[in-house]
């Protein structure tokens, strides 16, 4: 089963490589927040698990964090995870246009392999403890996984996803979705070359 191209456009409008990313990055937000606490990375270290090498390579932006890592960084630094995937907003409500639609990060592995690219669909409200995403899904062979707190829900619009609930592996076509506890050890990727989802976060 696949969407057609058109309604494919309609929903997704086009996530490709050469969409620029947001001029603020993850990392630097990571970093403004962590001097804005005066902490260290060892402190940081301590609370999250993540070695001062890795988030040092964070914040310069030599790796992209994935979702689960924003979401560890953002209780270690007592701030909004919305704050730190997309930044902090300024309404009650958001009406986002497609073609009004900014790529946010890049996500890579620890080794620089790009995982997932994703643009959010509400950064404008703020407050906000949930955050829904339009995402680019690659391969991922080496099935890293990923546990955080918080729930997420993921709809499939294009392509074959595998994910991975703990040892349970379930492949998702088109118009199938799932909803699972991030707390649970989970990966989600294409099957396949690419694939893209609807995934709605709650920070939890």
């Amino acid at each position: 089963m696949s969407i057609d191209g058109d309604r494919y456009e309609m929903l997704t409008g086009n996530v490709g490589d050469d969409e620029q990313v947001s001029s603020v990055t993850i990392g630097e937000r990571i970093r403004r927040i962590r001097e804005e606490k005066g902490l260290s990375y060892e402190q940081i270290a301590n609370l999250t698990g993540f070695d001062v090498d890795l988030l040092s390579r964070m914040e310069k932006g030599d790796i992209q964090p994935q979702i689960g890592v924003v979401v560890k960084l953002s209780k270690a630094l007592d701030a909004a995870f919305s704050r730190l995937l997309s930044g902090v907003g300024n309404r009650v409500y958001s009406v986002t246009r497609k073609d009004e639609r900014k790529l946010v990060s890049r996500s890579t592995s620890k080794k620089g392999k790009n995982l997932y690219t994703y643009q959010s669909l509400a950064p404008e409200v703020q407050g906000r403890h949930m955050e829904s995403l339009l995402v680019t899904l690659e391969e991922n062979p080496e099935q890293e996984m990923s546990v955080h707190e918080g729930e997420e829900f993921i709809f499939v619009l294009e392509n074959a996803v595998l994910v991975k609930i703990n040892e349970e592996m379930f492949e998702l076509a088109p118009g199938d979705s799932i909803y699972y506890l991030s707390t649970t050890p989970h990966m989600v990727a294409a099957k396949k070359d690419r694939a893209v989802i609807l995934a709605v976060i709650y920070e939890g």
